[in-house]
């Protein structure tokens, strides 16, 4: 399928052929048949992309401090290669569409293939000939609502956002600056809820629209206070409410609202501006600023938006799909009129034009830009990046390669896994596969796969392909490894190996019948602090003890380590790597855990965990998120045989032994990324046993589900042999 996307790195706009989405259980599959430009949104989006790196630190400077973090504790080259993969990606622009249900999914109810349905949402209602859109954001479209109108229902609802905000009741005075495509919107739904309005903004043909659509009064910038604005009441008390609808990087339409507000107003931020207040004139008036936040309650809600689950209607009124349905209901009554504000047309194929007229390449005035999308749209799940490749003239370059085929497109496996996959000798790079086409084909193309696809299953039924890397999100893994080997294909998994225990009983199964070998991406046993003790410690004398500290770092709310679905938390997620760790070290199997939490909250973040091991070594694992940043992530200390390792985040090493030091310093962390992918591929090549055997997997994954059990008991757990 066709969509539109704009490369990070290069800044360029352009339409690119990407697998077309699957349709996931908690949302629907539309065929779009109108998409709208938001001018002020998405030309500030264009803008920001275009900023040199200096400039995006000073738009982002809460991002350019992370940055600083990280290359104090990672070090500087592995910064640089963690920056390049996130500038070096697509993003989809377009959050406001409209088309036809082609598929439902299992998960919904009330929409059924055939419906005509509004979409709302970045990352959802993008400009592309087929989107996946949650349930939330999407919405029947009312009988007499054409397409084109429709396709303005993201932007319309931030508009009526902004209004209920504000609170405007029949025959208030309302002032909206900035007469763009929100602001024209909002301008009229005030007119329909009885308000007075007034429009002002520097564009004499904005102003001339505002008249068209019925605002009382429309004046520039400029000539406000030299025209009749007594009508109004501005030349007396003031506006009773002043909307900023502008989106500039200026502070005088905040300057300008407050000039505008009556004694004790309301100014309502819509848009986006600088809201630099000036004290004086706000404290005298007494003013009250209100920030209206997109489209209404739900927005920025993983648990609204991405699983479908409602508010209560009792409890919050107008949600972010009522505002929807809503907005349409206005469009439908003709209380609101897009057509006037619907300046350009352009087929998707020729949408490179609208965002010439954005940057400012075509001078030409603009306010409402509609993208339209062919009827049957190519819904194909692969798309092949090489020509030389595809099916017709695919061949295996050397029979001794190993066919690579990768689901999971990620900042993990662009940064980590990917570069050092790609410099294997002997390997053929099938098939990518991601959830999302356009990442898809921005891997495929930055590392040379054949071909993207958006469906794991074509990875699975590639008879080319003989090894599979896994590293999409952690509830995901059971799934993927199962079916992979039931293919009889080799498996590399990212950690966790799974979620749950049924998951790992599935798993055992698949594997005792499977040709293909399995291994999980327990990285650290292959790092050169691990390679060293197996020599620097010699086995059979004795016990080891272990002190393993983690500054695992406060992680915000909506992070994916939060969320219990995706990753069941940080003890499976995480702390796999240390028992897994212990494990290599000591060359035997963990019996027994016992965790507790640090402090009253029970949700993972600080814990103190001892593991007993099968030759009598100890693991004691402190995993902390409330130190601070700027100290290493990880530490290590090895006790036994009368000898000491100690690693410093896997970047500075020391072993003493027979009362001297010695210390290995390395130029950059390496945590064993690279070490791991030459063991696995090794194992294919010489058809030997895995590298990690199952027993093992399987015991550092009963280790986590044991911390959790003892967690919630209070009480040593063993883990079952």
């Amino acid at each position: 399928m066709k969509q539109l996307l704009q490369d990070l790195k290069t800044h360029k706009v352009r339409i690119e052929d990407v697998p077309a989405p699957g349709c996931l259980p908690r949302g629907v599959l539309v065929r779009t048949r109108a998409s709208m430009i938001s001018s002020g949104t998405e030309r500030a989006s264009v803008s920001l992309t275009q900023k040199s790196l200096l400039g995006k630190a000073m738009e982002r400077p809460d991002l350019f401090r992370q940055v600083v973090r990280k290359a104090q504790t990672s070090g500087i080259r592995e910064t640089l290669s963690a920056v390049k993969a996130r500038l070096d990606g697509l993003i989809a622009p377009g959050y406001s569409s409209a088309g036809i249900v082609a598929e439902v999914g299992a998960k919904v109810d009330g929409f059924s293939p055939g419906d005509r349905v509004a979409c709302a949402g970045s990352g959802y209602a993008s400009h592309a000939e087929v989107n996946w859109v949650p349930t939330n954001l999407c919405v029947k479209i009312p009988n007499g609502v054409e397409f084109d109108a429709a396709s303005s229902v993201a932007v319309g609802s931030i508009a009526l956002q902004g209004v209920r905000i504000a609170n405007a009741r029949i025959g208030d005075r309302v002032v909206v600056l900035g007469l763009g495509l929100v602001g024209l919107i909002a301008a009229q739904i005030l007119k329909s809820a009885g308000c007075v309005v007034t429009g002002i903004d520097p564009d004499p043909g904005r102003v001339r629209l505002a008249e068209t659509v019925g605002l009382d009064f429309a004046y520039l910038n400029s000539d406000w206070p030299q025209n009749a604005a007594g009508a109004a009441g501005l030349d007396g008390p003031g506006a009773d409410v002043v909307l900023v609808a502008a989106s500039t990087r200026s502070a005088e339409p905040t300057r300008l609202a407050g000039q505008l507000a009556r004694d004790r107003g309301i100014v309502v931020i819509v848009g986006d501006v600088r809201v630099d207040v000036p004290r004086e004139q706000y404290y005298r008036k007494e003013l009250e600023i209100r920030y209206s936040r997109s489209y209404g309650p739900g927005r920025y809600d993983p648990a609204y938006e991405e699983k479908g689950f409602d508010y209560p209607y009792g409890y919050v009124r107008w949600t972010e799909k009522r505002n929807m349905e809503a907005y349409l209901g206005l469009i439908a009554s003709e209380k609101v009129r897009i057509d006037p504000l619907i300046t350009h047309h352009f087929p998707i194929g020729q949408g490179l034009k609208a965002y010439q007229l954005l940057s400012g390449q075509q001078r030409e005035p603009h306010v409402g830009i509609v993208l339209t999308y062919h009827e049957e749209a190519d819904c194909s799940r692969q798309v092949f990046v090489r020509a030389d490749r595809e099916p017709s003239s695919r061949t295996r370059i050397a029979k001794a390669e190993i066919g690579i085929g990768w689901i999971g497109a990620g900042s993990f496996s662009c940064t980590k896994l990917l570069p050092a996959l790609e410099k294997a000798p002997g390997i053929d790079l099938c098939c990518v596969a991601n959830a999302t086409g356009p990442s898809a084909r921005k891997v495929a193309a930055r590392f040379g796969f054949c071909s993207c696809a958006s469906d794991p299953r074509v990875v699975f039924d590639d008879d080319e392909i003989d090894a599979v890397f896994i590293t999409t999100p952690h509830h995901l893994h059971a799934s993927l490894i199962t079916a992979a080997l039931k293919k009889h294909k080799h498996v590399f998994a990212e950690k966790p190996l799974c979620v749950k225990r049924d998951e790992l009983r599935d798993i055992e199964a698949a594997y005792v019948q499977s040709h293909g070998s399995l291994f999980v991406g327990f990285n650290r046993r292959y790092s050169p602090f691990a390679e060293q003790c197996a020599r620097f410690f010699p086995s059979g004398r004795g016990p080891l003890t272990i002190l393993y500290r983690i500054n695992a770092g406060n992680a915000p709310g909506n992070h994916w380590i939060r969320d219990p679905d995706g990753t069941h938390g940080r003890v499976v997620g995480e702390v796999c790597h240390f028992i897994d760790f212990a494990q290599a070290v000591t060359s035997a199997r963990p019996l027994q855990v016992q965790a507790w939490t640090i402090g009253f909250q029970t949700t993972g973040e600080n814990l103190q965990i001892q593991a007993r091991f099968s030759d009598g070594s100890v693991a004691e694992i402190s995993y902390l998120s409330h130190g601070d940043r700027s100290l290493p992530k990880e530490h290590i200390e090895i006790f036994g045989a009368s000898r000491v390792a100690i690693c410093e985040d896997f970047r500075t090493m020391r072993f003493y032994s027979d009362g001297s030091r010695r210390t290995r310093r390395l130029w950059r962390q390496d945590k064993g990324h690279g070490a791991e992918i030459r063991a696995f591929l090794r194992s294919i090549r010489n058809g030997g046993p895995p590298s990690i055997e199952f027993d093992s997997l399987r015991a550092t994954t009963l280790a986590t589900f044991a911390i959790e059990e003892s967690l919630r008991k209070g009480e040593p757990v063993s883990i079952p042999a």
